[in-house]
């Protein structure tokens, strides 16, 4: 199936507010965090409510079934106890056996990165930012929109490892059709363990794909065989073909991954009026019960593999079918798969996304109601925060540079208040006295540097002043300081002996024909 979000259907460093400027350039940002949230989650649903919803799920499961389009699949599931209607790829799930193998899931989990000090915390109230992934399009203001390529998927790759609110790569950010298909996972891969030493993803289309992503996270993080699957070092991100089904590319991907103990987020792709049933209740039934299926999946291959419960529940515009993104419907239903997935005591994956075609107030407000579903609904992994842009069709420049704003701010509101009594500041109210000003005073002095967030794109001149200068927007001044970042980009080290063996992999592979299936 079409990979989730195209418009068709188809350590801790420094100071707390300490900051840190990318090298040759003026952009200053605060320094890498581990987040927890610290905020009681938004809870839209009743314990009734979810109660009802399960078991909507369960009698899906059970009475309607769910299509697994590959024969290994069927076997596993059938000597689970599964019932698999003969001649055909139909099975039905009762509830015991899905609760059974859930109950193996563990409730958080580490992913590695290549460098230590990227690793990320999934579960509990740990959040992590992922990249845009997977768009067939890019855009900049200077080149328009424009099909995926190799350099601008290196650069996508170059800005994430440089925004330290990018926690991680959630997929390709733009698709590279430049290069050969069959092979285009080897370069892919290769450029994440060698432009950046961040999580990063694989994408499970075949067995073969994932396999070789495999391999060269295990070369890339100099681990064993045996050492990977200790270490969850790469995750995939795997969609079912709602409703109701999960492909067989999907499938071969959900058992590797799980054979080697890695990362498997299952994400039904629920549109309310299309592929779900038009109500948010009911798609969030189905939707339940797709991941459920697709989960139990991976524990009945490896019971403990770390798994990730998705939601992508939103609705459609019922007079053209396009989906729509960033919608109150989108934002309620982030806050109930929260729920959902803390009943089932696993980790929850949400996503910030907008349906504009262009960096304008559209694409701000829509990603701005779908960060904060995501966040208030808890989620721990949040996909597409940096560059979505047109339903997923378009990675954009500007909008990872503008959502890298977004994030960081995020990253502000989820930190501690401070109160203490200095910070409650009464010497500073003593000093000035009634009718005075605090711009002088010492308890501002000495915070001059420090006390407020540090914008990164935000301009707070007078009309008069931002005129004179030019009166740049906020998405012409995001293209000049992403030109800027990646001019002053630095890749980060790696061992000559892993970037040779990377190297020597890659090159074995392409001349085998990679992906041959393809």
């Amino acid at each position: 199936m079409a990979r989730e979000g195209a418009r068709a259907m188809g350590r801790e460093g420094g100071k707390r507010r300490g900051r840190k400027t990318a090298s040759g350039t003026g952009f200053q940002q605060l320094p890498w965090r581990n987040l927890r949230n610290p905020y009681r989650p938004v809870e839209v649903l009743s314990d009734d409510h979810i109660q009802a919803i399960s078991d909507t799920a369960f009698r899906i499961l059970e009475e309607v079934g769910m299509d697994f389009l590959h024969p290994e699949a069927l076997q596993i599931l059938k000597d689970a106890g599964a019932q698999v209607t003969p001649g055909s790829e139909r099975v039905r799930l009762d509830r015991g056996l899905v609760e059974e193998a859930l109950s193996h899931a563990p409730a958080r989990f580490t992913l590695h990165a290549r460098n230590p000090a990227y690793n990320l915390e999934i579960g509990g109230n740990g959040v992590v930012f992922a990249s845009v992934a997977s768009a067939p399009n890019s855009s900049d203001l200077a080149g328009g929109r424009r099909p995926g390529n190799q350099q601008d998927y290196r650069d996508f790759l170059r800005l994430g490892q440089i925004i330290n609110h990018v926690h991680l790569f959630g997929g390709y950010p733009v698709e590279p059709v430049d290069l050969p298909p069959a092979t285009r996972h080897l370069d892919c891969i290769r450029d994440f363990l060698t432009l950046t030493d961040k999580v990063y993803h694989a994408y499970s289309l075949g067995r073969t794909r994932i396999r070789d992503a495999l391999e060269l996270t295990r070369i890339g993080h100099g681990l064993t065989d045996a050492g990977l699957r200790a270490q969850p070092s790469l995750f995939t991100i795997v969609n079912t073909s709602s409703p109701l089904r999960l492909d067989g590319p999907m499938i071969e991907g959900v058992i590797e991954m799980a054979r080697a103990k890695q990362v498997v987020a299952i994400t039904p792709f629920t549109l309310s009026g299309a592929m779900s049933p038009a109500t948010i209740a009911g798609a969030l039934a189905q939707q339940h019960a797709e991941a459920m299926a697709g989960l139990a999946l991976a524990q009945l291959v490896q019971p403990g593999t770390p798994v990730i419960y998705g939601g992508f529940t939103s609705n459609v515009d019922m007079k053209s079918g396009a989906p729509a993104f960033g919608t109150p419907e989108y934002t309620r239903a982030a806050f109930a798969s929260g729920q959902l997935a803390r009943a089932l005591k696993v980790p929850f994956r949400s996503s910030n996304t907008n349906a504009a075609n262009c960096v304008d107030g559209q694409a701000a407000y829509e990603s701005q109601m779908s960060l904060w579903g995501a966040v208030m609904g808890h989620a721990n992994l949040i996909m597409h925060s940096a560059g979505w842009l047109e339903g997923g069709l378009t990675a954009s420049f500007e909008k990872f540079v503008l959502d890298g704003e977004m994030l960081q701010m995020m990253s502000e509101v989820l930190q501690p208040l401070e109160v203490t009594e200095e910070s409650l500041g009464f010497g500073a109210v003593q000093e000035v006295g009634p009718g005075g000003h605090f711009f002088g005073a010492a308890h501002t002095l000495a915070r001059y540097e420090t006390a407020f967030y540090p914008p990164i794109l935000s301009d707070w001149r007078n009309f008069e002043s931002w005129s004179e200068a030019g009166g740049e927007t906020v998405t012409q001044r995001a293209h000049r300081l992403y030109k800027d970042l990646l001019a002053g980009y630095q890749a980060p080290p790696i061992d000559p002996a892993i970037q040779e063996a990377l190297d020597a992999f890659v090159a074995k592979r392409t001349e085998e024909g990679g992906a041959l299936e393809s």
